[in-house]
């Protein structure tokens, strides 16, 4: 895709809207201005326009393959981890000290969506930084300085192991074990050391060669002195299990732990990436070297996996990484539909087909228009528009939450927390929804030609539909959403989402352009709590959440139409066409799509039981 028609819209939004630069005054980003924020985006322009964006094809029909022995991709992914890992957008949020640049996260965010863009299957950079960030947070000094340092300056990649093929998304149910590797295990430099035995499945960039070594970051539990494992998610912990074995530098030593492909899953779309099913201590590559550390003889099995912090704390650890990946998932579901809008438009400017309806109908004899000049091809562009720039404001907002909770002042800084904690799930469902909607539409305008592969749209989608599944599924957000986010801590997070809501409203109504706007959107507020309210009338949970996932699309509306409005606000001052645009893109969410928002939440409100009480027999 071109970048030409992305780069004015994230200026605006992290300029204009969002008014990064003033980040700047905090000392954490007090070398840094709009000259350095520019330079960024423009290096990750240009990286992501040579290396990424003119091998999108190439990398979908040149999938992964394994030979037995290695997994094979394109010399292009190859280039394109180079070319990103050398431009330090790995380590752009960190400290220096840590070869980062220290930048707002919101720009590192802003510079990643050209990527995202240009060919979101290339690379694993995604779950590296996730993966790096995990340790910084929750690993001790030398699992960092063995495992997060080399991520962050690109010589490892980095995995996040939680499925398994029996379980899926069931994390309770995972049944990979984790045993003590013999006496004196808790004494090893890297941390207390096991061995693991088990399966893992959909691990994206779980095998490759593109870089030194591969950290994954494993999900098993520790038997009981009986040997049985414990029930539940408490008995999950969490493990560091490299590809290859390192000193206490991350150094390589020359020995390979016993992680071993299985396969190769062959997907619908995001085909750039292998995705894997790995063996742990399955004994393709036994570890029997002695001399690697205290009781590491050569008389266990299994691969070596390092205990992260302490046992039974897993699955609270990874939700860092897991958050920081739904949040990913957003951004990427939201450029993919993007690139197809930018494709749709750009045929819709050329593409000559139909003649207008004038008083006597068409007129045969005229020349035939761009399709562009037809109403419902308007509709349709119209409605990518919305979505996509809709959602990109919804993932910047996010990221400064980021910003904000890093260097706020201590009140800001916890709402900022607790506002990304209701937002994640919207952050990753809603754009996953409706910017794949927004390819639909953009194969659409295309006609016939869209549904072929000789345009690029039908891939965009494909790639996308992955989405509404990656890192935790639709109906898994919206349990997340109405079961825990908007109830924690007696509701306080949703509290403050309807503050500044209702303060978006309020400024808004002095606007005569924008009152209308302001009325509808104070009275959607209204009805989301009510029927957030009904759906808990009483400690029934199955009632309360048989109709999450109606709640959670009228949720996300709400909150778009919130920050549209919000965008407005701005763009209302200004005459310039693309400010219309942000205008006219506006008003078509309030009359589109907010509306829609009243039969999701009668079913929620009602605590409607249609779909709950189908008896199985009768499908």
């Amino acid at each position: 895709m071109s970048s030409q028609g992305l780069r004015p819209v994230i200026d605006f939004l992290l300029y204009d809207w969002l008014r990064v630069t003033t980040l700047c005054s905090r000392p954490r980003y007090a070398e840094h201005g709009r000259e350095t924020f520019d330079a960024v985006l423009d290096t990750c322009e240009r990286i992501a326009r040579e290396k990424y964006a003119a091998y999108n094809r190439t990398v979908d029909t040149d999938e992964p393959r394994w030979d037995g022995e290695r997994v094979i991709v394109p010399a292009c992914t190859h280039e394109a981890w180079q070319a990103y890992a050398q431009s330090g957008m790995l380590a752009a949020a960190q400290d220096v000290e840590l070869g980062g640049m220290q930048l707002p996260y919101v720009v590192e965010a802003a510079g990643n969506a050209f990527f995202a863009a240009a060919s979101v299957s290339i690379g694993a950079g995604m779950l590296t930084v996730g993966n790096a960030n995990l340790l910084l947070a929750h690993g001790s000094a030398a699992q960092q300085r063995a495992f997060a340092w080399p991520q962050l300056a690109g010589r490892f990649s980095g995995t996040m192991c939680l499925s398994e093929p029996q379980a899926g998304s069931s994390l309770s149910d995972i049944a990979t074990r984790a045993v003590p590797d013999g006496e004196g295990y808790e004494d090893d430099p890297l941390g207390p050391r096991y061995r693991l035995r088990g399966n893992k499945m959909w691990i994206s960039a779980g095998e490759h060669e593109l870089t030194d070594n591969i950290v994954h970051l494993v999900l098993a539990k520790i038997p009981d002195p009986d040997g049985r494992l414990v029930p539940g998610v408490q008995g999950i912990s969490l493990f560091i299990v490299p590809k290859k074995l390192v000193d206490e530098q991350g150094q390589l030593t020359g020995l390979r732990n016993d992680v071993a492909l299985a396969g190769l899953n062959h997907k619908c779309g995001w085909r750039g990436t292998p995705n894997t099913l790995l063996h742990f201590g399955e004994g393709r590559y036994p570890v029997r070297a002695a001399g690697l550390g205290p009781g590491l003889d050569g008389a266990g099995a299994g691969a070596i996996g390092y205990r992260v912090g302490q046992p039974g704390q897993g699955l609270r650890y990874m939700f860092h990484m897991m958050n920081e990946a739904r949040i990913g998932v957003g951004m990427a579901a939201t450029m993919l539909g993007m690139a197809g809008y930018l494709a749709s438009l750009a045929y819709a400017r050329t593409r000559l087909q139909g003649r207008p309806l004038g008083p006597g109908g068409k007129d045969p004899a005229q020349p035939p228009v761009r399709i562009i000049e037809h109403a419902d091809v308007k509709r349709m562009l119209l409605a990518q528009k919305a979505y996509c720039e809709g959602a990109l404001a919804l993932e910047l907002y996010c990221a400064r939450l980021v910003d904000e909770q890093r260097t706020g002042e201590p009140q800001a800084a916890d709402e900022a927390r607790l506002l990304l904690e209701v937002l994640t799930p919207i952050a990753k469902s809603w754009p996953s929804e409706w910017c794949l909607e927004a390819n639909s539409l953009a194969i659409q305008v295309h006609g016939g030609y869209g549904y072929t592969r000789d345009f690029p749209v039908e891939q965009y989608w494909r790639d996308n539909r992955l989405n509404m599944i990656h890192e935790g599924t639709h109906g898994i957000q919206a349990l997340d959403l109405l079961g825990r986010k908007v109830r924690m801590e007696q509701g306080r997070g949703l509290a403050l989402l309807g503050q500044r809501v209702l303060s978006t409203a309020q400024h808004a109504e002095a606007v005569a352009a924008l009152t209308g706007y302001a009325v509808a959107l104070r009275q959607a507020w209204q009805d989301v709590v009510q029927a957030t309210e009904a759906a808990w009338a009483d400690a029934d949970a199955a009632a309360a959440l048989a109709n999450a996932v109606p709640y959670m699309q009228a949720f996300g509306h709400t909150v778009l139409a919130w920050l549209w409005l919000d965008v407005a606000r701005v763009a209302v001052l200004r005459t310039d066409t693309a400010s219309v645009g942000r205008l006219q893109a506006c008003r078509y969410f309030f009359h589109y799509e907010l509306p829609k928002i009243g039969p999701w939440l009668q079913v929620v409100r009602t605590r409607d039981t249609t779909c709950a009480a189908m008896p199985e027999e009768a499908f």
